[in-house]
C-alpha cells in the first residue's frame, strides 16, 4: 500500500504524517522498514520538510483470514481505500470458534487475499445491512469517526411519536454478552421516529449518537418495546426468528478525497412481512 502527501505546513516528517492521520503504530512500523521517502530518498521522522514537498509512505498489509466464497453477501461499493458490504442476517462479521469460515471476514479474505480485515462499523450476527471495511490502517483511522448510520427496527407494540433515549448502558454483571441500562454505564443516545404501525408492532427509523454494544436492542427493551425476534432482550420469536434490525443507510467522508458519500440498503423481506 502506498500514500503520498503534499506538505501544507513546514515541519518534521512525524508531525506531517500525524497531521495526515497516520497512527503512531504505523509510523513505528514504517521506521523499521524504511517505508518513508521524500523526493525518492529515505527520510527519518525527525527530518524537516518544507511547504510543497511530498512525503510517501509504503507498507505491506498482511494479517489475513481464511478465505471463503459466500454468495449471499453483496458489495455495494469498493475502491482502493474501503469497501461497503450488504451483510445478510445470520452471518457474523468476525470468525470465532463456532464460525470459522462463514463470516464476512472470510468473504473479505476471498475478495482481498492480500489485505487485513478492518471493519469500521460492526453488526451483530443477526443484524442485516451495511458494513464498511477499510483496506488499510490509514483509511481505517480516517473513517473511524466520520460515519453516520441509520437503522430500521421493528419493535413490539405501538410507538406513535418520535423521541430520544438518553440512558447509560453497561454489561450485565453475570454475562459476557448481554447489556443493560444501568446508572454506572456509558452514556448512550438513540434518536428514533415511527415510520408505520401494524400487526401490533412499529417500524422505527433510528439514528445513533453513540455506538454502544446492543444499544438499540437494550434501549427499546428497557422502554417496554423489545425488537421483534430478539429473545435475548424479551422479544417474541412468533413472527420472525432474528432481531428485526437492519442498517439501512451510511453517510461518510471519503478518507482520501474528502467527498461526502451515501450508501443505502433496502429493508429485507422478513422485516417487511411483519407489516403485511
Amino acid at each position: 500500500m502506498q500514500y503520498t502527501f503534499t506538505v501544507e505546513e513546514s515541519g518534521s516528517v512525524e508531525k506531517i504524517l500525524r497531521k495526515n492521520g497516520v497512527s503512531r503504530r504505523l509510523i513505528t512500523k514504517l521506521k523499521r522498514t524504511g517505508g518513508i521517502t521524500s523526493g525518492g530518498k529515505a527520510v527519518r521522522t525527525v527530518d524537516l520538510l518544507q511547504k510543497g514537498d511530498e512525503v510517501t509512505i509504503r507498507y505491506d498489509d498482511n494479517d489475513r483470514l481464511e478465505a471463503a466464497k459466500l454468495d449471499e453477501v453483496f458489495v455495494i461499493y469498493s475502491d482502493e481505500y474501503f469497501v461497503v458490504f450488504d451483510k445478510p442476517s445470520g452471518m457474523p462479521v468476525h470468525p470465532s470458534a463456532k464460525h470459522r469460515c462463514d463470516t464476512l471476514g472470510n468473504y473479505f479474505a476471498y475478495l482481498y487475499p492480500n489485505k487485513t480485515f478492518r471493519p469500521i462499523n460492526r453488526l451483530d450476527r443477526d443484524t442485516s445491512g451495511l458494513c464498511v471495511v477499510a483496506l488499510d490502517p490509514l483509511a481505517a483511522k480516517n473513517l473511524q469517526h466520520c460515519i453516520e448510520k441509520t437503522y430500521f427496527a421493528a419493535v413490539e407494540g405501538e410507538i406513535k411519536s418520535g423521541g430520544v433515549i438518553d440512558l447509560p448502558i453497561a454489561r450485565e454483571r453475570e454475562s459476557i454478552i448481554k447489556r443493560c441500562v444501568r446508572s454506572d454505564g456509558k452514556r448512550a443516545v438513540t434518536a428514533y421516529e415511527p415510520v408505520c404501525q401494524g400487526n401490533h408492532c412499529t417500524l422505527l427509523k433510528i439514528r445513533l449518537e453513540t455506538g454502544r454494544t446492543h444499544q438499540i436492542r437494550v434501549h427499546f427493551s428497557h422502554m417496554g418495546h423489545p425488537l421483534m425476534g430478539d429473545d435475548m432482550y424479551g422479544g417474541s420469536l412468533d413472527k420472525i426468528n432474528r432481531q428485526a434490525l437492519h442498517c439501512s443507510e451510511l453517510m461518510l467522508t471519503h478518507p482520501k478525497s474528502g467527498e461526502k458519500m451515501r450508501f443505502t440498503s433496502p429493508l429485507p423481506c422478513d422485516i417487511q412481512e411483519l407489516f403485511k
